[in-house]
């Protein structure tokens, strides 16, 4: 399908402005739209790029939109990728509540969406729900944290954004692990939203009101960048921090002897699976598969650091 100039014009003007559409043209299947949240976060943007790849491979043209997790905006973004009859969409959702209805209206439009590391309240309005294995991630993470931690000292723990179910697995599965240890004490935990600049200042009113924190677990990498500034600011190279995500930056952090782990979801691989299920439902009518589909985690520390790569371990 070649986008002529009406329907792109069309497309930009009823997305969100400020966001305008990356357009990659191929052979002429149609075209694939993928959104996801910002792309300053590099786990999503690893997302978009593997989505992309893949869909350009497989001969699609791409839409690739940003809903920033304002799921207003990505109720908007839906709106443009239906005007302009894309095939399917794939999605990192703004909200598991919050983004149903708009699967939902995808759906009625026939455009199947295929979700990716997050999931909906909701089951058959999604073709695919293609998720890391949060919880058992988290648990390693947790296992980790408690063995540096030697199971004991005060930590303090970084949550996601509250909207985002994510954010509550991985805590929960922090908590089953850590909670087994009574000399672990949790003296902070707050919300940082998935973002670094928000968990330096948590993490600085952590500390000023805990001198005596001892370990930081965060619900993502970006928070654990975040929080691991702030440390250093204040001169506490000493704490120990655990992300979650597997970033090249915590990955470097790693390799330098400053965050000390990271539990890596496959986002790239994650995302390009979404496409080649899309690609074959639009030529067959099905994946072949479950709806709801969970990718095991693995954790990343000193020993294998070096082999991580844009959330992919090499062998």
């Amino acid at each position: 399908m070649i986008l002529n100039r009406r329907l792109f014009v069309g497309s930009l003007t009823a997305a969100v402005a400020g966001i305008l559409p990356t357009l990659s043209f191929a052979q002429g299947k149609g075209t694939i739209a993928i959104i996801t949240p910002s792309h300053d976060n590099p786990f999503f943007k690893a997302e978009a790029d593997g989505a992309a790849a893949k869909a350009t491979e497989l001969g699609y043209e791409v839409m690739v939109l940003v809903h920033d997790d304002d799921a207003n905006k990505q109720n908007e973004l839906f709106d443009s990728a239906i005007a302009a009859g894309v095939k399917a969409i794939i999605l990192d959702n703004a909200g598991a509540d919050a983004s149903v209805a708009a699967v939902q209206k995808a759906k009625d439009a026939g455009i199947p969406s295929f979700l990716i590391d997050r999931e909906i309240t909701a089951t058959g309005v999604a073709v695919s729900q293609i998720v890391s294995n949060n919880y058992q991630g988290a648990q390693l993470g947790a296992e980790e944290f408690v063995k540096l931690m030697g199971e004991a000292g005060d930590y303090a723990e970084l949550i996601g954004k509250e909207s985002d179910t994510n954010a509550g697995i991985r805590s929960k599965g922090y908590h089953d692990v850590i909670d087994q240890y009574p000399d672990l004490k949790m003296v902070a935990s707050q919300t940082a939203n998935w973002s670094q600049t928000e968990a330096y200042s948590v993490m600085e009113s952590m500390l000023q009101a805990n001198p005596g924190i001892k370990g930081v677990i965060s619900g993502n990498d970006t928070m654990a960048m975040g929080a691991y500034a702030a440390l250093e600011a204040a001169g506490r190279t000493d704490v120990i921090v655990v992300g979650f995500d597997g970033s090249n930056d915590v990955r470097d952090s790693i390799l330098k002897g400053g965050i000390k782990a990271t539990v890596l979801q496959p986002a790239y691989a994650q995302a390009q699976m979404a496409v080649e299920q899309a690609d074959k439902f639009i030529a067959s009518g099905s994946t072949g598969v479950e709806e709801k589909q969970l990718m095991d985690c693995v954790l990343v520390n000193a020993d294998n650091a070096a082999k991580l790569e844009t959330f992919a371990l090499s062998a």
